[in-house]
């Protein structure tokens, strides 16, 4: 049975190689409507290139983005996930560790997908709104015969 975090993943992750220019992660970004690539090698994550480091490392030192290789500005070692964990520790794990993305991973560390904060807080949003409904619900009941 999947798991909530893996029925929240975007699957497969989208990914880059290392040798792939800054420009041409970008366009895929663009073109996926994402806010990172993973670096993957031998399906696990080596690295993770985000809008952050594009900001930090490219915009802000002045890198050329057409001749900047993404092995010399992604972000290593990531912080992945297991996918049997619970919803909670994801968005806590994210929040401690101030990163968007997490890779969602199997017992072997082998990539199955990809978390952003916005999925999980999505469900988060979701499972309020149910607990609200079921007091709202709850508040109403009179009981037997009013």
């Amino acid at each position: 049975m999947d798991s909530v975090l893996m029925n929240k993943a975007s699957k497969p992750p989208i990914g880059v190689s290392r040798d792939a220019t800054v420009i041409a992660a970008v366009r895929l970004m663009a073109s996926k409507r994402v806010g990172a690539l993973l670096v993957l090698e031998d399906g696990r994550a080596a690295g993770i290139f985000t809008e952050r480091d594009l900001m930090l490392k490219v915009v802000l030192e002045g890198r050329d983005p057409n001749s900047t290789l993404i092995a010399d500005v992604l972000t290593s070692p990531v912080t992945p996930i297991r996918d049997d964990a619970a919803l909670d520790e994801a968005v806590h794990l994210m929040l401690m560790r101030h990163i968007r993305h997490l890779p969602l991973v199997d017992r072997e560390g082998r990539v199955l997908g990809m978390l952003s904060m916005r999925d999980l807080v999505e469900e988060e949003i979701d499972e309020l709104k149910h607990s609200v409904d079921g007091l709202a619900a709850y508040a109403g009941y009179d009981g037997a015969g009013g």
